[in-house]
C-alpha cells in the first residue's frame, strides 16, 4: 500500500499542515484539561473533608502486640491529637499507679489533659498534606479562572505544580524512609517530641513519646532515655553499665539475672534531647493504629496524583517536549 500523499504536496506545505494539526490537537486537548480539572477539583475537596477538623474526631485503639506495654487511645480531629489515655509498662519507666487488688501489674499512667500553657499536639506530617491538599485547590481554580486556559505554556506549568504538591502530600501519608527523615516534617523525635505539659501528670523528664504518620497509620514511639556520662558508653549509660569491681554485677549478666541489655535499632546513638543534653535510648517500643479516613485520602491522592502525571506526559508529547 503506497501512502504518497496524492495529488503531491511541497515539504513546505506538508510541514504547515502537520503544525496546523498539532495546534487543533493542543487545542482540543487543553479543553479536555479543563473539563478534567473539574474531576480532580471534587476529588481535591474529598480528601480536604477527610482531613478537615470535624468533631468527634477518629478514636483509635493503641495496642503493643504480643505484650502489655502500651495500651489506650487517642482521638485526631483533623490534624491534631485532642483526647488520649495511655497506659505503659516499661521495665525502665517507673509506674505511677500504686499494686492494688485489682490491679496486680501497676503502670505508669497518662491522661490527655493540657495545661493551659501546653500547645496543640499538632501532626505535623498531616498539617502539611492539609495544605498542599488547600494550595492545589488554588492552582485548579487559577488554571480554571485566570484566561489563560488555551496558553500551553501556562498549563504546563500548572500541571506541573499540581504534580509536585500531590507527590508531596503522597509522601507525607507514607511517612519517613531509612535516612531520608529530613525530609519529611515533625520526624526528629529528639526536637519533635510531645510536650510534657500537654499530658497529665506531665511527662517524665526522661520520657518521648513521638507521633509520626507511616503509610497512612498513625504510629506512637515511646523511649526512655538516660544521659550520657564519661562513665558509660553510647549504648549503655553508667546506672546501665552492669559492671561493678567486686563482679556481682557482672556474674548477675553472665547468668541471665540482671537487667536486660538494650535492644533495639538506635543501641549506640546519642540524640540532643531538646537541644539541652545529649542522651542515649534505654527502651523503645513502638505501636501504630489504622485510621480509615487517612487512608481514604492516601488512596485518593495517590490515584490523583498518578493522574495529573498522566496529563503531564499527553501535553509535552503533544508540545513536543522531552518528558521529565
Amino acid at each position: 500500500m503506497s501512502l504518497t500523499v496524492y495529488p503531491p504536496v511541497s515539504p513546505e506545505e506538508q510541514r504547515r499542515g502537520e503544525d496546523e494539526s498539532q495546534q487543533l490537537e493542543l487545542q482540543w486537548l487543553l479543553g479536555e484539561f479543563q473539563k478534567s480539572l473539574m474531576s480532580l477539583k471534587e476529588g481535591l475537596e474529598e480528601c480536604a473533608a477527610l482531613l478537615a477538623p470535624k468533631e468527634p474526631g477518629s478514636t483509635l485503639v493503641l495496642s503493643s502486640l504480643r505484650s502489655e506495654n502500651v495500651k489506650g487511645f487517642v482521638t485526631r480531629v483533623g490534624t491534631k491529637i485532642v483526647k488520649g489515655d495511655i497506659h505503659l509498662r516499661l521495665t525502665s519507666l517507673p509506674p505511677n499507679t500504686p499494686r492494688t487488688q485489682t490491679n496486680s501489674n501497676p503502670s505508669t499512667h497518662l491522661s490527655f489533659a493540657p495545661s493551659p500553657t501546653a500547645p496543640d499536639l499538632v501532626l505535623p506530617q498531616l498539617f502539611a498534606v492539609r495544605s498542599l491538599v488547600n494550595d492545589s485547590l488554588d492552582i485548579i481554580d487559577v488554571s480554571r479562572w485566570a484566561g489563560q486556559a488555551t496558553d500551553a505554556s501556562f498549563i504546563s506549568g500548572q500541571l506541573r505544580l499540581l504534580h509536585d504538591n500531590l507527590a508531596n502530600a503522597k509522601a507525607y501519608m507514607k511517612g519517613p524512609v531509612a535516612g531520608q527523615d529530613e525530609t519529611i516534617p515533625g520526624c526528629e523525635w529528639w526536637t519533635s517530641s510531645v510536650d510534657a505539659r500537654v499530658f497529665q501528670p506531665p511527662l517524665p523528664d526522661h520520657l518521648s513519646l513521638h507521633f509520626t504518620i507511616q503509610d497512612a497509620n498513625i504510629v506512637l514511639t515511646i523511649r526512655t532515655l538516660a544521659p550520657t556520662s564519661p562513665g558509660g558508653t553510647p549504648s549503655t549509660p553508667a546506672s546501665d553499665s552492669g559492671f561493678s569491681l567486686s563482679g556481682f554485677s557482672l556474674r548477675n549478666k553472665l547468668l541471665g539475672l540482671g537487667p536486660r541489655a538494650p535492644n533495639h535499632d538506635e543501641v549506640g546513638q546519642i540524640f540532643e534531647w531538646l537541644g539541652k543534653q545529649d542522651v542515649v535510648v534505654r527502651e523503645k517500643t513502638r505501636v501504630e493504629t489504622g485510621d480509615p479516613s487517612l487512608m481514604s485520602s492516601a488512596a485518593k491522592l495517590s490515584a490523583l496524583e498518578h493522574e495529573v502525571g498522566k496529563w503531564r506526559y499527553n501535553l509535552r508529547t503533544v508540545m513536543g517536549e522531552e518528558d521529565d
